[in-house]
């Protein structure tokens, strides 16, 4: 039973209980939290008709028998709460005589009470965070992604770009591609499909030294082709047609729906995890490129724009859909793949080849300049 404390008389209870006009047995020392403030008291027990709280001659708190339990404590301390006290009421009783007639005199001491309960409220509140926190980063935040993206300024995109450059860098471990001879006929052949595939904005095109066989696109117009792709390709068609998928993602701006989507995914489980720091944001975000990770339906719309833009140069799609195959191999019994979120593979080959057409354009670059291109890494 919880009291109200009592400020004045000899051994008063807090209600209106005649005074106590003695202790009947020797008082027992303890600490003493009444749940109000986190002030420390000096107390002594006394175990009568319950536990007797007792200072300085006024009873402060009578816990009843039955309703006491054990907390958890720290080493040799008998931590004990009341399931009738206020929630943060607590009393901490460190002589082991004392323990010994608390553990005779209160036989419910390690049933379930308010500490359990609130245990497994928390518990049962914690589930429910986390399964609202997964449902908004699997649901919520690409609708959002989707509804925002568009309505990023152009300039504030470049400029995540630019931001997520020194991280690729950083992540890849290889740098840029210097070969005079090579980066002019990159540039033209890029030039070639930004101009065909009605590209207003600028493209910022770069090939860097990394063994991996990749190309991606960042916010901003950021193309990067590795040599690990460069060097697998047999054509310049083939190389044209990764490059104007990944045109693509520029002209729907997959990639800052993707930035929006992964950074606001991060901060949500960062705050799961307790881990919210921009650079780990950040990295987080970098790596989601480097796998490009887009909806299969954004790879479907940069595959639809590859193949219109090499319709357009009067070229062939199909030779990017072999160099994808050649790169993957093939993925229909396959659960992981190095481009796992792409549409598989062999649907896309065959997508290209139903759009088929016979080159009527001429070769997007010469002999010498594919031989350049292959080269700019050396």
């Amino acid at each position: 039973m919880s009291t109200e404390l009592a400020t004045k008389g000899p051994l008063r209870s807090a209600t209106a209980a005649p005074a106590v006009a003695e202790v009947r047995e020797p008082a027992h020392p303890a600490v003493y939290f009444d749940g109000r403030t986190n002030r420390k008291r000096s107390v002594k027990l006394s175990f009568t008709g319950g536990v007797d709280i007792i200072e300085q001659d006024t009873i402060l708190d009578v816990w009843s028998f039955g309703d006491v339990r054990r907390a958890d404590g720290p080493p040799n301390v008998m931590r004990l709460s009341c399931v009738a006290a206020l929630p943060l009421a607590r009393l901490e009783i460190s002589d082991p005589a004392t323990q010994t007639l608390v553990a005779e005199h209160c036989k419910a001491l390690d049933a379930a009470g308010l500490g359990q309960v609130r245990t497994g409220k928390i518990v049962l509140w914690s589930l429910a965070a986390v399964c609202s926190i997964v449902g908004l980063a699997w649901f919520g935040i690409p609708h959002v992604a989707d509804r925002l993206a568009p309505y990023v300024p152009m300039a504030f995109e470049k400029r995540i770009g630019e931001m997520a450059d020194g991280q690729i860098r950083g992540l890849l471990g290889g740098k840029e591609c210097t070969g005079a001879a090579g980066q002019a006929a990159f540039r033209e052949l890029v030039e070639k499909l930004r101009t065909a595939g009605n590209l207003e904005i600028p493209l910022d095109a770069h090939v860097l030294s990394s063994g991996m066989a990749n190309a991606f696109a960042l916010p901003g117009g950021r193309i990067y082709l590795l040599d690990g792709l460069l060097q697998k390709a047999r054509s310049p068609d083939e190389i044209a047609g990764i490059l104007a998928h990944e045109l693509g993602h520029v002209r729907h701006r997959d990639s800052m729906r993707q930035m929006i989507q992964t950074g606001g995914t991060s901060f949500l489980f960062g705050l799961l995890f307790g881990d919210v720091s921009g650079a780990g944001a950040v990295i987080f975000i970098s790596r989601s490129m480097l796998d490009a990770s887009y909806s299969r339906d954004a790879e479907r719309g940069a595959d639809a724009f590859a193949i219109d833009t090499m319709q357009r140069l009067g070229r062939s799609p199909v030779p990017a859909g072999a160099l994808l195959f050649r790169v993957t191999g093939a993925q229909a019994n396959k659960s992981i793949s190095i481009l796992s979120s792409h549409p598989l593979t062999e649907e896309r080959l065959e997508t290209m080849k139903k759009a088929d057409r016979t080159p009527i354009g001429p070769e997007l670059l010469t002999a010498a300049q594919w031989t350049a291109l292959k080269d700019i890494c050396k």
